[in-house]
C-alpha cells in the first residue's frame, strides 16, 4: 500500500482540505462547472478506479501539475473499508494539500462516499461536497427512458453488499425501479425482485456502458434478466429499469445511441501536444476517438537565435510577427514565460496567423491577430493578403517569422517582393513520432477503424510513414483541398472535405456524412452498419481492376 509523505517532523502542518467531487455517470461533458474549478485547483486527485482518469483529459481541465492516483492501483486492487479509504485521503492532504476525491456519479447518491466522508469528518478534516449527475437518474435518460410523470420511482444501488442484506423489502407496489448493479449480479437481482413480489414477465431495460460511446441497451424481461448481458464483462456496472417506465418506453426517444457517429471508432493522427476542440466535437457526435501522435515537437538546436529575436521584438525591431502554426505560438509563449513577459509585449506590433487554428491559440493568449490566412494551416494564403511595405506609414520594414525546421522560402520571398525584410527563426523542430502500438497498426491495416480524420498534409504523410495506409473501408475525412491532394498522392480516397479549414468543421462534416450514409442505407432497406463492419465488401471493390 502506498502512503503519502507526511509534513516535516516538528513543523506545524498547514491545514489541508478534502473535496468530494461527483464525476457523473461516464460522459465527461457532465462534469459540473464547480467540479472543473476544483479539479483545476487540486494538488492531489484520488479516483476510485483507473477508468475515471480518462475524464481528466478534457480540454477544460488543467491538471498536469496535480498528483493523480487511483485507489485501486494504490492498494493493488484490495478491498478497503470506508475508514481505510479515509485514512489514505487524510495522508494525501497532509502538508496543506487540496485533495479531490473523484467518485462516480453523485458522491452520496451512487458514489458510495458517505461513510468515507463521515470518517474524515470524525478525524477533524475540512470537508466539501460537490454534487454530481447521478447515474441512477441520468442513464435511463441516456437510454431514452422518461422518468417523469409521477411514476413512483425507487432508485437503488446494488453495488454494496448491504443492498442484498436488506433485499427482503417488498417492491411489488413500486411502479418503476431503477437499480445500479454489477452484470454478474443480474440473476441475483431477478430472484430478489421476484421474491419481493414483482412479476417475472414485467419488462426490463438493461443498459451497459451508459453515458459512454460504447453504450448498449437491451430490452428484456425480469425472468430473462441474467441472460440479457451474458456476453458482457461480468464486473461491469449496468443499469436496470423495471416496470411502468419501461412499458411506456419508445425507441423514438433513444437520442444518445442515435447520434450520427455513435459507436464509430475514429482515428485522429495528430501532433502529440495539441489538445483540439475537434476531439471534443467528435465525441459529442458519439464517436469513440483514438489519437495517434504522428510528430513530436522538440526545442531548436540553437535556442539562442529565438531568444535574440524575442529581445528584438520587445525592443521594437519588428513591424510584424507572423506565426506559421500553433506550435510556433507555443514556442514563443514558453520563452516569454521564461523571461517573465506576457502578451502586452505585442503592443504596437502587427500580428499575422497562418490559419484560423493558429489564430485561436493566439486569442487564447490574449492576442487578436491583425491578419489571418485563408489557406488550410499553411502560409500560402497569407502572402496574397499581406500588405505591401509603405515607408510613409511603416517606419520599420522587418517581419519576424518564428517557424519549424521546414522550408518557407516561397512565403518569405513573396514578402521580400513587396518590400519587407523577413527574419526567419527556427522556434521548434518537428520529429516523426514512434510507431503506434502493434494492435493499433493492425487495426489500421485491417479496417477496424470506421474513419480517419486528417487535419493537415503532414498528418497524412506521417501516419502512413509510421503505421501504414488506412484500409479502403475506412472513411477518410480531411480539413481541406491541400490535404485531400496529399491523400490522393498516397492512394487514399477522400470522402469528406470540411467546409472550412477548422477542426470543428471537419468533425461536423464527418458527422453529416455518417448521417447521410445512415439515411441512404435505410432508404435501400439495408441494415445500418458501421464502415468497419462492411470492410470485406469495400476490400473486394478496391481489388477490382
Amino acid at each position: 500500500m502506498t502512503s503519502f509523505d507526511p509534513p516535516a517532523s516538528g513543523l506545524m502542518s498547514p491545514r489541508g482540505r478534502v473535496v468530494f467531487v461527483g464525476a457523473g455517470p461516464g460522459d465527461p461533458e457532465l462534469l459540473t462547472l464547480a467540479a472543473v474549478r476544483v479539479l483545476n485547483q487540486a494538488d492531489v486527485i484520488l479516483v476510485d478506479g483507473a477508468e475515471l482518469t480518462d475524464l481528466l483529459r478534457q480540454p477544460s481541465l488543467r491538471v498536469d501539475e496535480a498528483l493523480v492516483a487511483s485507489i485501486d492501483q494504490l492498494t493493488g486492487g484490495a478491498a478497503m473499508t470506508a475508514a481505510e479509504r479515509a485514512d489514505l485521503v487524510g495522508q494525501a492532504q497532509s502538508g496543506g494539500r487540496l485533495v479531490v476525491r473523484l467518485v462516480r456519479g453523485d458522491p452520496f447518491l451512487d458514489g458510495g462516499a458517505s461513510a468515507e466522508a463521515a470518517a474524515l469528518v470524525r478525524s477533524g478534516l475540512d470537508l466539501e461536497i460537490i454534487p454530481g449527475v447521478s447515474g441512477l437518474t441520468a442513464l435511463p435518460e441516456y437510454a431514452g427512458v422518461p422518468l417523469d410523470g409521477g411514476l413512483g420511482i425507487c432508485l437503488l444501488s446494488a453495488l454494496d453488499e448491504s443492498f442484498w442484506e436488506q433485499s427482503e423489502r417488498r417492491w411489488e407496489s413500486i411502479p418503476t425501479l431503477v437499480v445500479q448493479v454489477k452484470a454478474s449480479a443480474l440473476g441475483r437481482l431477478a430472484e430478489v425482485a421476484q421474491r419481493a413480489g414483482r412479476d417475472r414477465a414485467e419488462p426490463a431495460l438493461v443498459t451497459i456502458g451508459g453515458g459512454t460511446t460504447e453504450q448498449r441497451t437491451v430490452m428484456s424481461s425480469l425472468a430473462e434478466l441474467a441472460s440479457s448481458q451474458s456476453g458482457a464483462d461480468q464486473s461491469a456496472e449496468v443499469q436496470v429499469v423495471l416496470g411502468r417506465a419501461v412499458a411506456d418506453y419508445s425507441a423514438d426517444l433513444d437520442w444518445f445511441e442515435s447520434k450520427p457517429l455513435f459507436g464509430w471508432r475514429v482515428l485522429v493522427p495528430r501532433t502529440k501536444d495539441i489538445v483540439s476542440p475537434m476531439i471534443t466535437r467528435l465525441r459529442s457526435h458519439g464517436a469513440r476517438v483514438e489519437e495517434v501522435p504522428t510528430i513530436t515537437v522538440e526545442q531548436p538546436r540553437n535556442p539562442g537565435q529565438l531568444d535574440k529575436a524575442i529581445r528584438g521584438l520587445v525592443e521594437g525591431r519588428f513591424e510584424w510577427v507572423v506565426f506559421s502554426s500553433r506550435n510556433a505560438v507555443r514556442a514563443v509563449r514558453e520563452r516569454f514565460d521564461d523571461y517573465g513577459l506576457d502578451a502586452r509585449s505585442f503592443s504596437g506590433l502587427k500580428v499575422a496567423a497562418a490559419s484560423t487554428a493558429t489564430a485561436e491559440v493566439l486569442q487564447a493568449w490574449g492576442i487578436e491577430p491583425d491578419l489571418v490566412g485563408a489557406a488550410e494551416g499553411t502560409l500560402a494564403g497569407l502572402a496574397d493578403d499581406f500588405p505591401e511595405y509603405d515607408e510613409a506609414s511603416n517606419p520599420i520594414n522587418r517581419v519576424f517569422l518564428p517557424k519549424a525546421d521546414v522550408a518557407t522560402e516561397a512565403f518569405s520571398q513573396a514578402l521580400v517582393d513587396i518590400g519587407w525584410e523577413v527574419e526567419e527563426i527556427i522556434a521548434y523542430r518537428t520529429v516523426r513520432a514512434a510507431p503506434p502500438p502493434a494492435e493499433t497498426r493492425e487495426a489500421i491495416k485491417r479496417g477496424l477503424f470506421d474513419a480517419v480524420v486528417f487535419s493537415s498534409s503532414s498528418t497524412v504523410r506521417n501516419l502512413v510513414g509510421i503505421a501504414g495506409k488506412p484500409h479502403p473501408a475506412t472513411v477518410v475525412a480531411v480539413i481541406g483541398p491541400a490535404t485531400a491532394n496529399t491523400c490522393a498522392n498516397h492512394g487514399l480516397s477522400v470522402e469528406v472535405v470540411a467546409q472550412s479549414p477548422t477542426g470543428l468543421s471537419l468533425a461536423d462534416g464527418l458527422a453529416a456524412f455518417a448521417a447521410q450514409r445512415r439515411a441512404d442505407l435505410l432508404a435501400r432497406g439495408e441494415t445500418v452498419t458501421r464502415p468497419s463492419q462492411r470492410r470485406g465488401r469495400r476490400r473486394a471493390q478496391a481489388d477490382r481492376p
